[in-house]
């Protein structure tokens, strides 16, 4: 039953959605064919006299109306097809704005994409005070742009800076934000909502004129957009910052700034059909495609269950074991899920620095007004820590961030044991050490598995579950619905040296190593990766990582893989210069508090290699670096460290950056084609070396024409 009307006594209507199966309401197409009969109840209604207001409301808790159906957009393959839905939604809208009588809609919980320009198309909008309600606009990030209305509606409403600023980052704004620059006319207290939306609506119909004060704005903001020399001052930083921030590799956001330039000075009607045109042109688009097979893997991946027959425990508290940045970080984005933490260290000093650090990430997320001083506060209180075990007993899960040693590791994991209840399970944040070894001084290593955290834990989605030989159904379905809850997307891997992310990136670390050791520049190189789509090039991520690190890992993915994965001379040389990277203020890169500075030229001297460098061709870099990781991947699947080359793509573009708008990495083989890349492998491989032989899978699939997607299908489809 979605959407419905209802009239009552006093002449206000009540439009409300409630998806019965999902738990958010989505605007689908038989949803929005509903809703069409619906608006013309309305307008019956209307002009019969019975509806003087209505009310655009929600009956799902937590969420408005969040988006229209993004499977469906994925399976539009006509342009003109595309065109035609946009332009048939804005029609519906614009029934919606064009009624006789007032109509607000009361936000509550999510509001995106066609919900919030459903919320354009009424006279009025109001929203809740709760923290998880959130207004946006995301279709940027699914490589389309507000279609049924969002491009021509919302500029006129909060102003063209405001406005772009919405759409070309995609992220949804609280609802403080919301009314600061006008989007939501009010905020109502949560717990009286529906009381003084209805007072709204039944003072509209009486033909009262609702009280409150209109989003101010600057003498600064009056320039920039209502003058035609601050519009042109806007749209070209707006262009600027879209270049830094994509080089262009994503057509959406270039499209949104034409269409709102071009729009401008135009009747409705015209805006509109931009609009319709440019959401045929971007839908078909590979850039659109690839973005949303990404987004359709994440949100499957985020389904369980992850284990057969395996039951996720409910997790009331948390311990964190290991109170460094990781630990801290760990605890910290578990406080802001609402579950209380308890650190545990051997010293009070760094449960003192585990703390701080925590604090420190709160205090950016209210610097970046995303939460509340307030709720910081509540949140914060929910870490606690210590030196002994008194608040790890209580706990439904215990992650273990301790150094990266194994005997270290054993001690602790023996410690834990000891002191958690039965029911307890134990995981261990490694990046790289064996979970069947840990495993082999528990008592109970079926309630025991890997969950390897990415660093900057606040930031990096990713988080690896790794599933050891004993490690049991329960505690793979635990962890992983737990990093769900966490704002996480778990994939489930075997163990195995480097599980998934680690294995498949070592390789093209090592190679950009090769790269040196032939005589080419390492800055040329860090850009051709860029320009591929990557967000940093190898050497920066190898700073970034740490190049004692990147040392040690090394030598244990040669010492497990042999001589594919031998180090480089020029890495081997400088795992012993004293160069850290970032951390030490000194790698390929200088840094000063952190920051990149310029690159090191006199690292080549460290590497004992000449520092006149020849400059590759982008092409030769990126068939170098990503061809290692295609035959990696492959072999990945076929020694069953994952299970399907969805989980592949998903890693490497939640782990590492692979640029989204490319599908991930085996949806980029497969769209390059099998036969094409095992070609491009066997001509590296006379030149290169044996390393870049084609691996059996890749081999086969360029034999019989078939794809990775097809040979190791999903397990999980979106609904």
């Amino acid at each position: 039953m979605n959407p419905r009307l209802r009239i009552d006594a006093d002449g206000v209507g009540h439009l409300a959605f409630r998806d019965p199966v999902r738990r958010q309401n989505i605007l689908t197409h038989e949803v929005m064919e509903v809703l069409a009969e619906v608006v013309e109840e309305v307008e019956e209604a209307a002009r019969g006299g019975a509806l003087r207001a209505l009310i655009v409301e929600s009956a799902q808790p937590g969420s408005f109306i969040a988006g229209a159906d993004v499977n469906a957009i994925a399976a539009i393959e006509d342009r003109q097809a595309a065109t035609e839905a946009s332009r048939a939604g804005q029609a519906l809208f614009g029934r919606i704005t064009t009624l006789p009588v007032p109509t607000v809609a009361a936000i509550r919980g999510i509001c995106l994409g066609g919900g919030t320009e459903l919320a354009l198309a009424c006279d009025y909008r109001v929203a809740d005070n709760d923290d998880r309600t959130r207004i946006g606009l995301p279709e940027v990030l699914l490589g389309i742009l507000p279609g049924w209305g969002g491009t021509t509606r919302l500029p006129g409403l909060v102003g063209l800076s405001a406005a772009l600023d919405l759409m070309l980052s995609g992220k949804p704004a609280r609802f403080s934000k919301a009314r600061r620059i006008g989007l939501v006319d009010r905020v109502l207290p949560r717990q009286q909502f529906e009381q003084r939306c209805l007072a709204l609506a039944r003072a509209l119909a009486r033909g009262e004129s609702p009280r409150g004060k209109r989003a101010r704005r600057t003498l600064a903001s009056r320039f920039l957009d209502g003058t035609t020399p601050g519009r042109a001052l806007v749209f070209r930083a707006a262009a600027r910052q879209v270049m830094k921030r994509t080089a262009g590799r994503y057509p959406a956001p270039l499209k949104i700034l034409e269409v709102v330039r071009r729009g401008l000075s135009r009747p409705v009607a015209e805006r509109l059909e931009l609009e319709a045109r440019a959401v045929g042109e971007l839908a078909v688009s590979p850039e659109c495609k690839n973005l949303l097979f990404v987004f359709q893997l994440r949100e499957a991946a985020r389904k369980g269950p992850w284990a057969g027959g395996g039951r996720a425990a409910r997790v009331e508290r948390l311990a964190v074991i290991g109170a460094g940045p990781m630990g801290g970080g760990i605890a910290q984005v578990a406080a802001y899920r609402d579950i209380p933490v308890r650190m545990k260290d051997i010293r009070h000093e760094a449960v003192a620095g585990g703390l701080a650090f925590a604090r420190s990430l709160f205090d950016g997320a209210v610097g970046r007004r995303s939460l509340r001083p307030r709720e910081a506060a509540r949140r914060m209180a929910l870490i606690t820590g210590g030196v002994d075990y008194a608040g790890v007993r209580r706990a439904d899960v215990v992650v273990e961030a301790v150094v990266e040693k194994m005997a270290v590791k054993e001690a602790v994991l023996r410690e834990v044991e000891a002191v958690v209840g039965a029911g307890a399970v134990i995981a261990s944040n490694t990046s790289s050490l064996s979970i069947d070894r840990m495993a082999t001084v528990l008592d109970h290593p079926e309630r025991f598995a890997g969950m390897h955290f990415f660093n900057p834990v606040h930031r990096m989605p990713l988080v690896e579950v790794v599933r050891g030989a004993k490690t049991g159904d329960d505690a793979v379905e635990t962890l992983a619905t737990l990093s769900v809850r966490l704002g996480k997307v778990p994939v489930v891997t075997a163990d195995a040296p480097g599980f998934l992310v680690n294995r498949v990136l070592g390789p093209c670390l090592n190679e950009a190593g090769h790269l040196l050791d032939e005589g080419w520049d390492a800055r040329a190189v860090d850009r051709a990766w860029k320009r591929f789509g990557m967000p940093m090039g190898p050497y920066r991520l190898m700073d970034e990582i740490g190049l004692d690190v990147m040392g040690h890992a090394g030598s244990t993915m040669a010492e497990a893989f042999g001589d594919r994965m031998a180090p480089a001379a020029s890495l081997a040389a400088l795992a012993g210069s004293g160069r850290v990277g970032r951390k030490g203020g000194r790698g390929f890169y200088l840094y000063a508090k952190g920051r990149e500075k310029a690159f090191d030229p006199t690292v080549y001297g460290d590497m004992n290699l000449s520092s006149v460098r020849a400059r590759p061709e982008p092409d030769h870099v990126r068939d170098r670096l990503v061809l290692v990781m295609i035959n990696e991947a492959a072999r990945v699947l076929e020694e069953g460290i994952v299970a399907s080359a969805a989980d592949v793509d998903l890693g490497m573009v939640m782990g590492t950056g692979f640029p989204p708008f490319r599908g991930g990495l085996l949806k980029y083989a497969d769209d390059r084609g099998a036969a094409e890349v095992a070609g491009a492998m066997e001509a590296l491989s006379k030149s290169c070396g044996s390393r870049y032989e084609p691996s059996a899978l890749v081999a086969e699939l360029a034999r019989t024409g078939g794809i990775f997607h097809e040979a190791f299908p999903a397990t999980r489809q979106p609904s």
